[in-house]
């Protein structure tokens, strides 16, 4: 998975949502979206490196906003 490419995506859709007067609200519609229309291992790739240099240049409301919904966009197991 490509971070960088990762990074860019993300922060294209934390300037969409940038402009909501609700910060709270905007931060959960950021995590909602990426939940809904990124593929779990690229969720999983964004959160393994969210603590790490690779993602430097992460919009500060789109890291928020997987923080604090961490439990939302982390894939579930299968335990088949």
């Amino acid at each position: 998975m490509d971070i960088q490419n990762l990074v860019h995506m993300a922060n294209r859709i934390g300037d969409f949502f940038q402009s909501m007067p609700d910060r709270a609200e905007a931060k959960h519609d950021i995590a909602d979206h990426i939940r809904k229309f990124w593929e779990p291992r690229m969720r999983e790739a964004l959160i393994s490196q969210l603590d790490t240099p690779t993602t430097a240049g992460l919009h500060d409301l789109v890291r928020e906003a997987v923080i604090d919904n961490l439990s939302m966009l982390t894939p579930k197991k299968s335990t088949a």
